[in-house]
């Protein structure tokens, strides 16, 4: 019999993978709370973390496999972790641009949405890639000063989501189709045995097929330790910007940004017309060090008061912009930047997903109904 226990490191299970509120608030909430119902003693699929796969990947369970039971295992609250704290960004690829078999990840995301009902906001007018150094675009509508002349010099597809609607909705559809939720409920360890055996405190629950979808935090469980670098990421948000100031940044068709160069920036619009600024990364020994990272204090505190310079610096219209909320979220970069998309090393009926470097809102979902048709046979493992 193998085990994998996630050791406490001098910090219990509980507080590690808590929710900090040291992390900051972002602009958006998860405003639903799944029913509270017993632990099952055994059920056919299990998954492990409750953001966009491991809720996409539930939800897709049920609604094809209506006869097969499913549950869902958070160790803190929805979207907790890098879900409920990611910065909207939709995209059609991966970090690394397309993979074998991985298709139009904004097409897929699209159509599992719309089928299971879920409503989060998504606008996607195209996504500027902007840049230093390279060519521009002809008639640029960004023209901005950050460490050098930030200009458009690309459009690919995308567009933005509300991430809190996102996962709000990725948790109703599963609860309506029969998936049971249940938030603060950490797994302790896992005996991989036939079947699977999920030891929760002081329950066990047996399973037939499980799916970690727990991205930067319990690396040892998920089998990335050591495979994987966790890091936590930063964010702005400010005030509602006038007419005049969209037009100074050159962003009144709303569409997001990235650039493809550095020093790194992104953003994306909200419903209030407030832009939302993105950069900057704190690294971490090790992802139970997440916890204790404070958006008002020490690196975390001065990347943000960096940003905030950045941002003001762009154009002397928002040089005396406001911001509303600063916070952080971690994310998980695997090697080559790719995403992790495998088998368990300790069981061929357990998959790893996660390590989207950042960009887990469209490729988590596409990634998570997936996952749900190779539990049941119904399609092969990517081969990246």
């Amino acid at each position: 019999m193998r085990s994998c226990v996630l050791p406490s490191g001098g910090r219990s299970l509980d507080a590690a993978l808590a929710h900090p509120r040291s992390w900051g608030v972002p602009p958006w909430n998860v405003d639903f709370r799944p029913t509270r119902r017993p632990l099952p003693a055994e059920v056919d699929f299990a998954v492990i973390g409750a953001g966009f796969t491991g809720l996409a990947a539930a939800a897709w369970l049920r609604h094809i496999a209506p006869d097969r039971t499913a549950a869902i295992f958070e160790a803190s609250s929805l979207g907790a972790g890098s879900s409920g704290r990611s910065g909207g960004m939709a995209l059609a690829e991966s970090s690394v641009g397309g993979l074998p078999g991985l298709g139009d990840v904004l097409a897929g995301f699209e159509e599992t949405v719309s089928i299971l009902d879920v409503n989060c906001d998504s606008k996607f007018p195209g996504v500027w890639e902007i840049a230093r150094q390279k060519k521009s675009l002809p008639h640029s509508p960004i023209d901005w000063s950050d460490s050098g002349n930030l200009r458009a010099v690309g459009e690919v597809p995308g567009g933005a989501v509300d991430p809190g609607k996102l996962v709000a909705g990725l948790a109703r559809a599963a609860e309506r189709l029969g998936a049971s939720i249940h938030e603060h409920t950490p797994l302790d360890s896992v005996l991989f045995e036939d079947p699977l055996r999920l030891v929760v405190g002081r329950n066990e629950v047996r399973t037939h097929g499980l799916i970690f979808a727990t991205n930067a935090q319990s690396l040892e469980l998920n089998g990335l330790a050591g495979r994987s670098e966790p890091k936590f990421t930063l964010a702005v948000a400010t005030a509602p910007l006038t007419a005049s100031q969209l037009d100074a940044l050159g962003l009144a068709s709303q569409r997001p940004f990235y650039t493809v160069d550095f020093p790194y920036l992104w953003g994306r619009f909200l419903e209030n017309q407030g832009v939302v600024f993105g950069a900057g990364l704190v690294h971490v020994d090790s992802w139970r060090d997440l916890a204790s990272l404070d958006v008002s204090d020490g690196e975390s505190a001065t990347l943000i008061a960096r940003l905030e310079r950045r941002v003001r610096g762009l154009v002397p219209a928002v040089r005396d912009v406001e911001f509303t909320h600063r916070w952080g979220g971690p994310i998980l970069i695997a090697e080559g930047w790719r995403p992790v998309f495998a088998r368990h090393p300790e069981s061929p009926h357990a998959l790893v997903l996660g390590a989207y470097s950042g960009q887990g809102v469209t490729l988590g979902v596409h990634l998570g109904r997936w996952a749900a048709e190779a539990m049941l046979g119904r399609r092969a493992l990517p081969a990246w």
